[in-house]
């Protein structure tokens, strides 16, 4: 069975398509419109082995707000989408990765339960024209999205650009753990029979 999920979202402040394999090669197609974000997002695709194409126009003249939350939004839902019922998944993903004189870990749960733990502080405000506060509201959206509980956690790191390259690059590779099929695995993975 493919774990493929498409999605349009067309608003009056962006214009997004946004297709995601689970189980791809690493392999991305990304035009954001966000510099930083397409880099960020091709870090996270290679790390977790997914396939990602992204077209997105927004309203980058008043400034990435918008565009990188609604990339958070429908990357999301489309997750949530290719996963379906979730049947024989691992759930759980944990990764550290290094970045030089960073440290991120990241860990989710695929649980349909939302919520953004993140233990994160950015040295500089900015990483050229890109607000670092919006890798807050990225993330918030795609767990919220996702429908899924993720903790980001910072153990130490001096320069803000390799703290975030850290933190995407984590969150790939967690999520590729996490959604990995695991031949052991019988059903749902939940004494509730359902996630």
């Amino acid at each position: 069975m493919e774990r493929i999920a498409k999605i349009t979202r067309k608003t009056n402040e962006t214009n997004i398509e946004l297709t995601l394999n689970i189980d791809g090669q690493g392999i991305s197609n990304l035009k954001t419109g966000v510099p930083f974000m397409t880099h960020m997002l091709d870090l996270f695709t290679k790390h977790g082995q997914f396939d990602l194409t992204i077209q997105a126009n927004g309203d980058t003249e008043v400034d990435d707000h918008h565009t990188t939350e609604d990339i958070g939004i429908c990357l999301g839902h489309v997750l949530k989408e290719a996963l379906g019922d979730k049947q024989g998944i691992k759930r759980y993903g944990n990764a550290f990765v290094p970045m030089d004189e960073a440290l991120a870990q990241v860990v989710v749960d695929l649980s349909n339960r939302p919520h953004l733990e993140m233990r994160a502080a950015f040295p500089s405000q900015k990483v050229g024209t890109f607000d670092t506060e919006l890798v807050h509201e990225f993330l918030w959206k795609l767990a919220l999205e996702a429908r899924m509980n993720l903790h980001v956690i910072v153990h130490y790191g001096q320069n803000t650009h390799h703290i975030i390259e850290a933190i995407f690059k984590a969150l790939g590779r967690a999520l590729d753990e996490a959604t990995t099929i695991d031949p052991r695995i019988k059903g749902i993975p939940s004494t509730k029979g359902m996630l």
